[in-house]
This record gives structure tokens, sequence and C-alpha cells, in this order.
């Protein structure tokens, strides 16, 4: 079994800064590709960014593509997403998710059912 727990997430304004952090506890060898999703109310769950296990690719939705940041670091079992530049619209529920499998491939790394551990989500709002 693997659990992921994030944290970070909180409320601030539009043009604010804001890191979130995964940590990943269990059976974690076999994991692969780690992310973040979001789902604002009334809406879809929509991928956000991914990151493979070595790190040396990274992801990202065209929302926010060079304002989000998405990291990791295999030694403490963590996986980080730095965002700036906040706008309403990224007000959500932010989930990491792992994988199974390790993707070197945007389709699939962007697929909710590409990843089989959830975690229970930090809720980021971003108002004025």
């Amino acid at each position: 079994q693997v659990q992921l727990a994030e944290s970070g997430g909180g409320r601030v304004q539009p043009g604010d800064s804001l890191s979130l952090s995964c940590t990943v506890s269990g059976r974690t060898k076999g994991i692969g590709n780690l992310a973040w999703f979001r789902q604002a109310p009334g809406k879809e769950r929509e991928f956000v960014a991914s990151i493979p296990k070595n790190g040396d690719t990274t992801y990202y939705a065209d929302s926010v593509k060079g304002r989000f940041t998405i990291s990791r670091d295999n030694a403490k079992n963590a996986v980080f997403l730095r965002m700036n530049s906040l706008e309403p619209e990224d007000t959500a529920v932010y989930y990491c998710a792992a994988s199974g499998t390790i993707y070197y491939s945007s389709d699939f790394a962007s697929r909710d059912q590409s990843y089989y551990y959830w975690g229970q989500g930090t809720q980021v709002t971003v108002s004025s």
C-alpha cells in the first residue's frame, strides 16, 4: 500500500505564490510518476502537472505552464508544486497522485486513470 498526504494549501490573493507538498509513504519503491491534479467546485478533476521517477522531465497543463513548477525529492519521498501568479481560476482542491508505472508520454502522464494512489486533497483558494 502507498499513502499520500498533501499539505500547504490555503487562501491567498491573486498574484500571490503558494507551495504545496505531498509526502509518500508505504511501499514507495515501485512508484513511477508523481502528479498533481485539481478539482474546482462543480467541475471535473483536471490534470495540473506530472514528473517521472528520475525527474528528468516534467509535464504541465497549458493553463499552468510558466506559472507552476513541479519537483520531487526521492530521498524524502516527496513531491512539490510551486504555484506563482495565482489566479482566481486556480481555486480548487489539489490532489497528489502516484502511479506504479513511469510515463514518458504527456498523454499518459496527464490522465487520472494512469494513477492508482491518491491523497485526500488540500484546498487552495485565490480570492481578493
